[in-house]
């Protein structure tokens, strides 16, 4: 089987009508696995034994109802929490980490009767652009394998751009969902903060990060966040709202929406090609009846540092968990707990993630908290503003994901304000806490994917779909995929 030719609907009604089973498509999931993940190192655990065991209970309860993720083989990124499934965050500090309940995420996906085949890489800690910072292997892009898939999602995007799986689950704190969609073809939800639960996703900055899905299409994008999502008590920043069937309403129509166009993502940093590709979608949104007007983001320019501030002074706390005493990497030969600490902390970590506790330590230290956090903050409120004031006015905003298409391995890992400023259209976003969702946009001359990216206001999800599906359906970019 060639998963390219089908979509979560094709294989739930595949099922349905006993053309194959679950059991069947989860081996020729492995099968497919083990040809190309040697060339994509997309994976750090497989799940194989498991896997099959819940394809065959899936197979055993049928697929009558309706639910269309029962017997799917889906990837989940490595920093979410599965019950007796190894879950390390790409990271020394948690090599044999081994939980003893799951995330809400899993546990929906389980209620839904999806395949987990295996946990995917990442950056260490979901810290960095391009998932090189992985205390275990590189990822590479499935487009052309001597570049990178994006970050810190990457082992999640390159799994669904390859075929390995139909579809994943990564998390997004500055772009890690939508970046790394971009750089491989995909479509990448990035949902308003709260619409996913947290609970069981291991924390990189809590006011930031979000749990979201990839996959080949914005239908079955749509499907799978109607499965994860929704309010839990056990998430304190959970929204009580009404989960809305995202998927049900996807009809091409966009006529008489308002689109803004900021004139900021037209800048010297944003290649030509992506320029020319947002352009081009802009044109196609107004001859299906929608209105583009140009408008002003001015607080973009601030988003960088305004993130890694923030970013790093909530890491700086929620890392502190990672000690050597309760649970994960241990150093040996210790005298005094201080050392304990110390060399525990030196050698369990990676070096990114050692920059970013130092950058957080400082801004939260006395004497600087004031200068760096407190003012941070407050430029995040100015940031939440602009949006604001664009949305009172239009539906959703228009623009390209990232400044270029995926870069060289190597290329930018030994330079980080470099790779930081990968994330300049997408951080504001998250500071904001509203949805974005990255679609593919085109290619560049070199054939690398390029992603458009297209921001909604807070739990419009819905409104974002029906505009990125009407972009799919006029172009052919989502029938593409790399050659392995």
């Amino acid at each position: 089987m060639n998963i390219f030719d089908h979509t979560l609907t094709s294989l739930h009604e595949g099922l349905k009508n006993k053309e194959f089973t679950s059991v069947e498509l989860t081996k020729e999931a492995f099968k497919h696995i083990a040809e190309v993940e040697p060339k994509v190192d997309a994976f750090i655990t497989l799940n194989e034994e498991a896997a099959l065991k819940e394809a065959a209970a899936a197979d055993e309860k049928g697929y009558a109802d309706g639910n269309i993720l029962r017997g799917i083989p889906l990837g989940i990124k490595d920093n979410i929490v599965t019950e007796g499934v190894t879950t390390t965050a790409a990271s020394r500090m948690l090599e044999d980490f081994l939980p003893i309940y799951d995330a809400t995420v899993v546990t929906k996906l389980k209620e839904a009767g999806a395949v987990n085949v295996g946990k995917l890489n990442m950056d260490e800690f979901a810290m960095g652009g391009s998932s090189e910072t992985s205390y275990f292997k590189q990822t590479k892009n499935p487009w052309d394998t001597t570049r990178i898939p994006g970050g810190s999602s990457g082992g999640s995007a390159a799994s669904v751009a390859a075929g390995e799986v139909i579809a994943s689950l990564g998390t997004d704190t500055g772009g890690s969902i939508r970046q790394p969609a971009a750089y491989t073809g995909l479509v990448g939800m990035k949902p308003t903060y709260g619409r996913v639960s947290r609970y069981g996703l291991i924390a990189f900055a809590s006011s930031l990060d979000q749990i979201g899905p990839f996959t080949r299409t914005v239908t079955d994008n749509a499907h799978l966040l109607e499965a994860i999502s929704g309010y839990d008590p056990k998430d304190s920043t959970s929204a009580k709202l009404e989960v809305p069937k995202f998927s049900a309403n996807l009809n091409g129509k966009v006529a008489g929406m308002k689109v803004a166009l900021p004139k900021e993502y037209f800048q010297s940093g944003v290649s030509e090609e992506i320029q020319a590709a947002v352009k081009k979608a802009a044109a196609q949104y107004e001859e299906m009846g929608a209105v583009v007007e140009e408008v002003s983001l001015p607080t973009l320019s601030y988003g960088i540092p305004a993130y890694y501030i923030i970013a790093s002074s909530e890491a700086s706390s929620n890392l502190q968990r990672f000690d050597g005493v309760r649970y994960g990497y241990r150093a040996e030969d210790t005298s005094s707990l201080e050392e304990l600490y110390v060399k525990t902390r030196s050698e369990g970590f990676g070096m990114e993630v050692k920059r970013r506790i130092m950058l957080g330590t400082f801004s939260l230290s006395a004497g600087y908290y004031d200068a760096f956090f407190k003012k941070a903050g407050q430029v995040r409120t100015l940031i939440k503003r602009d949006f604001a004031r664009i949305f009172s006015e239009y539906d959703f905003i228009l623009g390209p994901t990232t400044t270029s298409t995926a870069f060289r391995l190597g290329e930018k890992i030994d330079d980080p304000l470099a790779m930081y400023m990968s994330d300049l259209l997408t951080v504001t976003t998250n500071l904001a806490g509203v949805p974005a969702i990255s679609v593919p946009g085109g290619f560049s001359k070199e054939g690398l994917p390029i992603g458009l990216q297209l921001i909604g206001n807070y739990f419009e999800e819905e409104k974002l779909y029906q505009a990125a599906y009407a972009l799919e359906q006029a172009n052919d970019y989502h029938t593409k995929h790399p050659n392995l």
